[in-house]
């Protein structure tokens, strides 16, 4: 409550209000992988921190910098096992590259300062302090100061490739000078292929665009084939997100070498400046063409509609689940924009993240492309986009079932779907209403049954600023 109350006396710090944790970590997910600067959350107690551990575990695989102040009962109380008492440093632990327990008042301006230095680490990471509630109403030390982020280190070594490597880019490649280099590379006759798992990336016409690896691996490993040498640059050796039978985790072919450019924590982008490539143009993609308004509703016509009516440098936060890839393949020849996809698979992050870019980037439009089961997880982000007035227009894909369970069924060679098993991935009886949903929460919604009333709405929302919703039915 003191830290609430201290708002009022520094306005340099903005509070915004969020109905549910798993919002606030999913917002400062989204603020700090669009301004590349800590966001903070300000958590009640362990339960408090539990109910946003999904979207800091996508955060944590985003490699996103937060701030976690997570409250404790203050010290007299905490020997009496209150109802909300529990072990908040273990609740941390899954998510937090440090978690620091303050155990002296006057220390409080140095250890902030050193928890903010550290989650400024790169690429970037969770830090997560636990403050008893008596430290927010005695006396203290000194504010403490927070350098500057240190630049990366260069990689020791330079590893040996031929002539016909493939490249997997990540981190902080997929953006700026990075996909300058990732031009030049495939110029060079490399293949380059970038981190689907990747927290941010620029995407549109006027940029080189690495090809995504793949979802399943089927499709993934197509990709990969043929390739003798795979040269990592702040990135992993691709795996399957699932185990399947009868399939490989590892995506790369068996005889393929695996070789290490940059690690995660590394100078990726020195790392392909020392290749001391030259210059390179490249092929752009045609430019988007709006769809006849006649055409049937399908995730290919939708997804041509986005990517002629989508502004310059808007922002797309992707929760669109087994709807994606028809839909960001017409959306490549957009005008420029930043792409947000889902890092860690944890349900619920796009209308979150949409937030927190919203929050980051005022001047720019945010685009959430969100399934109708995922949209469930976290919908309290509509009150706060109305609350703030953030310029967030999200369109939900409702196909009234978790379509990727129906794919996953068949993958895993379980037996269904029976009347039993169907219940549990059928998202009727009844139906969800986002329209009302949305309304209910202060935000306009319409729903598009046609392409002409999508276009029609969708064009609307881009020309106007403020939140809005609408609701797709792809019920096929």
């Amino acid at each position: 409550m003191h830290f609430v109350s201290a708002l009022d006396r520094v306005p340099e710090m903005r509070g915004v209000l969020c109905l549910f944790e798993g919002v606030a970590s999913g917002a400062a997910d989204g603020y700090a992988r669009m301004t590349r600067r800590p966001a903070a959350t300000l958590l009640h107690l362990g339960p408090g921190l539990a109910n946003g551990l999904a979207n800091f575990h996508n955060a944590k695989k985003a490699r996103t910098p937060i701030v976690n102040l997570v409250g404790e009962h203050s010290t007299k109380h905490q020997q009496y096992d209150a109802p909300l008492s529990g072990d908040i440093d273990a609740f941390c632990a899954p998510i937090s590259a440090k978690t620091v327990r303050l155990e002296n008042v006057f220390d409080m301006g140095s250890v902030a300062a050193e928890v903010i230095s550290e989650a400024r680490r790169y690429p970037g990471r969770i830090v997560s302090m636990i403050i008893a509630a008596d430290y927010s109403w005695s006396e203290s030390g000194a504010a403490g100061f927070a350098a500057a982020p240190a630049r990366p280190p260069m990689p020791a070594s330079r590893p040996a490739f031929g002539p016909g490597a493939g490249f997997l880019l990540g981190g902080h490649l997929l953006t700026g000078k990075g996909l300058d280099y990732a031009a030049r590379l495939a110029a060079a006759g490399y293949k380059v292929f970038a981190d689907r798992n990747t927290a941010r990336v620029e995407g549109g016409r006027g940029r080189f665009q690495p090809e995504r690896i793949a979802y399943f691996p089927g499709p993934a490993q197509a990709q990969l084939a043929g390739l003798k040498e795979l040269v990592l640059v702040e990135a992993k050796n691709p795996v399957s997100f699932f185990g399947y039978p009868n399939d490989a985790s590892l995506l790369a072919p068996p005889d393929c070498r695996v070789v290490t450019l940059a690690g995660i924590e590394e100078d990726g982008l020195g790392a392909l400046e020392a290749l001391g490539l030259p210059e390179a143009g490249f092929a752009d993609v045609p430019e988007a063409v709006l769809p006849d308004a006649d055409s049937p509703l399908t995730l290919e016509t939708i997804g041509a509609a986005i990517a002629a009516l989508l502004p310059e440098d808007s922002i797309i936060c992707d929760e669109m689940i087994s709807s994606g890839p028809p839909v960001m393949e017409q959306v490549a020849r957009a005008k420029r924009y930043d792409f947000l996809p889902v890092t860690g698979g944890s349900i619920g992050q796009g209308l979150p993240v949409g937030v927190g870019a919203a929050v980051a980037c005022p001047d720019r439009k945010v685009v959430v492309l969100e399934a109708d089961g995922s949209a469930m997880y976290t919908l309290q982000s509509l009150w706060t986009m109305a609350r703030e007035g953030l310029d967030v227009v999200t369109v939900i894909f409702n196909n009234r079932r978790y379509r990727i369970l129906d794919i996953e069924m068949r993958r895993t060679g379980a037996p269904g779907f029976g009347d039993r098993s169907n219940d549990m991935v059928d998202l009727t009886r009844p139906n969800l209403d986002f329209v009302k949903l949305s309304e209910g929460m202060g935000v306009p919604a319409t729903r598009a049954t046609t392409l002409r009333e999508f276009i029609d709405q969708f064009a609307a929302g881009m020309r106007e600023k403020g939140p809005r919703l609408i609701e797709l039915e792809i019920v096929q």
